[in-house]
C-alpha cells in the first residue's frame, strides 16, 4: 500500500481487499475483547476544517483501540486557519506526529500535506472524494452480500465526493455502477471517463433505470457542507431524486440501502425506507471505525 490514503484511485483491488480483510479481523477482535495495540505510542493529528460526528469519533476511538492517541486540531486553532502555507504546516506537524487525518474542502490541500510532510496522510473527506467512507461502505456490502462479483451498485442524488469515490470503489471491485443525478450535477468527468473505460458504468437522469436490478442503493444529502446557500435551489432540482418504495420496487428484492449520514428523512430518502434498512445503514456507520483502523494499521505500523 502507498504511504498515504489520498483517494481510492491510488489503491489497487488487492490493496482495497487487504484493507477490508484487516478491517474484518479488527472488528472481530474488538467484538471479542481481543486487544490489538498495533499503534502503541503513536499519535494521530486530526485536522478539521469541516466538522464531523462519525469521522472524529471513529478516528479517536480507533486510535485508542489501537493503543495510540488522537489529537483534535480545529482549523480555528491552527496557523493554517490564519494563512500559514500547507507545506509549512506539513513539515512542522511531521516533527510532532506519526500521522495526519485531514477533513477539508480542497483535495489540493490533502495532496500538498502528503507532498511536503514526512508522515502518512489520510483523507478524511474533501469536496472531491471520501475514501474512508467508501471503504466502510464496501466492507458493509461484503458483510451482507458475501462478495462483489456480478453485483450492481446504484447511487441516486448529487454527483458529489461520495459519488466520485463510490464509482471508483465499485468499479475497482468488479461491480456494475449506475449513477442517477440531474445533468448539471454529474460526478467528476475524469472519474466517469475512467469508469467507462475500466468497467460497467452508466450515468443517467432516469432514477428507475439506474436502480433496476440493483443489489445496493446509495444516497447522500442534497446539499453538503459548504452548500447551505444552495439549499433551496437544490431542493427543487433534486426533489425527485429520492430513495422510496417506487425505487426499491425495481431493485432486487433483497437490495440493501446505504447512506453515509446524516440523513434528511423525506428528502433524499423516505423515513419508511430508512427504517426498513436501518440495520444496514447503521452497520455502515459502525464500520467507519473498523475500516479506518485497518487504514491506520496499514499506514502507521509494521503489520
Amino acid at each position: 500500500m502507498a504511504n498515504h490514503l489520498l483517494k481510492l484511485m491510488d489503491l489497487s483491488e488487492k490493496e482495497i481487499t487487504d484493507i477490508l480483510n484487516l478491517a474484518d479481523q479488527l472488528k472481530y477482535e474488538k467484538k471479542h475483547g481481543i486487544e490489538h495495540h498495533y499503534l502503541k505510542g503513536k499519535t494521530l493529528g486530526m485536522i478539521f476544517q469541516k466538522s464531523s460526528t462519525r469521522t472524529r469519533v471513529s478516528f479517536e476511538v480507533g486510535m485508542y483501540d489501537l493503543g495510540g492517541s488522537a489529537l483534535f486540531l480545529s482549523s480555528r486553532d491552527l496557523q493554517i486557519g490564519r494563512g500559514e502555507p500547507v507545506e509549512d504546516t506539513a513539515r512542522v506537524l511531521s516533527g510532532y506526529l506519526d500521522g495526519i487525518m485531514i477533513r477539508t474542502y480542497k483535495q489540493s490541500e490533502v495532496e500538498a500535506l502528503a507532498q511536503h510532510g514526512s508522515i502518512p496522510i489520510i483523507n478524511g473527506l474533501t469536496d472531491y472524494c471520501h475514501p474512508c467512507q467508501v471503504l466502510a461502505d464496501l466492507m458493509t456490502f461484503r458483510e451482507f452480500k458475501g462478495n462483489f462479483a456480478g453485483k450492481k451498485m446504484c447511487y441516486i442524488g448529487d454527483g458529489n465526493n461520495m459519488a466520485n469515490s463510490l464509482i471508483v470503489g465499485g468499479i475497482k471491485m468488479g461491480m456494475t455502477v449506475a449513477i442517477a443525478c440531474p445533468k448539471a450535477y454529474q460526478p467528476d468527468a475524469e472519474i466517469m471517463k475512467w469508469a467507462t473505460e475500466n468497467g460497467e458504468f452508466i450515468c443517467t437522469e432516469d432514477i428507475l433505470e439506474a436502480a433496476k436490478d440493483a443489489d445496493v442503493i446509495y444516497t447522500d444529502v442534497w446539499a453538503s457542507m459548504g452548500q447551505e446557500d444552495e439549499k433551496a435551489e437544490r431542493e427543487k432540482v433534486f426533489k425527485n431524486y429520492q430513495i422510496n418504495d417506487n425505487v426499491m420496487a425495481v431493485a432486487k428484492p433483497d437490495a440493501m440501502v446505504q447512506h453515509c449520514l446524516p440523513a434528511h428523512r423525506e428528502e433524499e430518502i423516505t423515513a419508511k425506507v430508512l427504517e426498513e434498512h436501518a440495520e444496514e445503514i447503521f452497520a455502515e456507520a459502525e464500520n467507519r471505525l473498523h475500516a479506518q483502523k485497518a487504514v491506520l494499521v496499514k499506514l502507521m505500523s509494521d503489520k
